[in-house]
């Protein structure tokens, strides 16, 4: 049996697959975690994280014949793999199958931000429909120009569940995708010529604040963001401003940059809709993002293999 460091909570499938190759030692339920690890760190070759809690590099260094650390959630911008893949560590994730919960996200809280669908559903629930009757009219998301920045697995997700409202796409990219979108070298460029934005780009330092308040500016009073990547990307401080001075029409986000606090302008704003990073939230989803993550520690066990390495280890394959 092999020792396996459990950052993240599993769930009993998870826990009882592993249990039949692996003995795991969760961290949940240690008092002080690194003081554990700086003691037996020596005997554990394996890590099971997730995207949000990933791997801080405190626990990394007390963790000297670590082989993989395989992350349950297709973002691993908490994990630091240029150390991971100094020392040869391999880490994994888990790509693919999140794809359509995700993107199906990005369409709905697009739809309810032109829709008011928060603000309706309330007038219904608390009687005032009845007492004040409806609300002003909202606007139509059929047949809108939606912006997608990053258009990887997800992105392409996404567009193609909008194209079923008639939208037209347009995308920017660290590269030219083989798809029949407009592309737009510069994410400003693309901001003016969009009705509404959706960005679904991982976290990190490249990638951070890339939605700033020139970005925002672009799209405009009328104008909507959509965030269903990391929080990290768009800068919060130029979003509420942009909102409270009626210089953006609607933010949709489901990421957040200091989650799980969001700041109070974002939650009291009337033209927000925010739910609690639930992109991949679904029991058949996360099911299947728990059975990726499982099968990667155990094929790399058995043969030394994985199947869904991130892009910064493939020196390892």
């Amino acid at each position: 049996m092999s020792d396996v460091f459990v950052v993240a909570p599993v769930t009993e499938d998870m826990s009882t697959t592993l249990g039949t190759e692996f003995t795991l030692h969760q961290s949940c339920d240690m008092a002080d975690p690194l003081r554990w690890l700086q003691r037996n760190g020596d005997r554990i070759r394996y890590v099971l994280t997730d995207g949000h809690l990933g791997l801080p590099n405190t626990y990394l260094a007390a963790l000297p014949v670590l082989e993989l650390i395989s992350c349950n959630g297709v973002g691993y911008d908490a994990i630091d793999t240029d150390a991971a893949v100094r020392r040869g560590v391999m880490v994994t994730h888990t790509p693919h199958v999140l794809n359509e919960e995700v993107a199906s996200t990005a369409v709905l809280l697009y739809l309810s931000c032109y829709r008011n669908w928060e603000a309706q559903m309330a007038q219904a629930r608390t009687g005032r429909w009845e007492t004040d009757g409806g609300l002003p009219l909202a606007r139509s998301a059929d047949g809108r120009t939606v912006g997608i920045l990053g258009l990887g697995r997800i992105g392409m997700a996404i567009a193609r569940k909008l194209e079923a409202f008639g939208c037209t796409i347009r995308y920017t990219a660290r590269s030219r995708k083989d798809a029949s979108y407009a592309f737009h070298v510069d994410l400003v460029d693309l901001a003016k010529s969009v009705d509404a934005l959706i960005c679904v780009v991982p976290g990190g330092t490249a990638t951070r604040h890339m939605v700033n308040a020139e970005v925002i500016a672009a799209l405009g009073p009328e104008g909507v963001l959509i965030n269903v990547g990391r929080g990290s990307v768009v800068d919060e401080t130029a979003l509420a401003a942009a909102l409270q001075e009626d210089r953006l029409g609607w933010a949709g986000l489901d990421v957040f940059e200091d989650e799980p606090r969001i700041p109070r302008a974002l939650r009291t704003h009337p033209r927000t809709i925010l739910t609690p990073h639930i992109g991949s939230a679904t029991l058949e989803t996360r099911a299947a993002m728990g059975q990726l993550a499982v099968e990667n520690l155990m094929l790399h066990k058995r043969c030394g293999q994985v199947k869904t390495p991130v892009p910064e280890c493939s020196p390892l394959l």
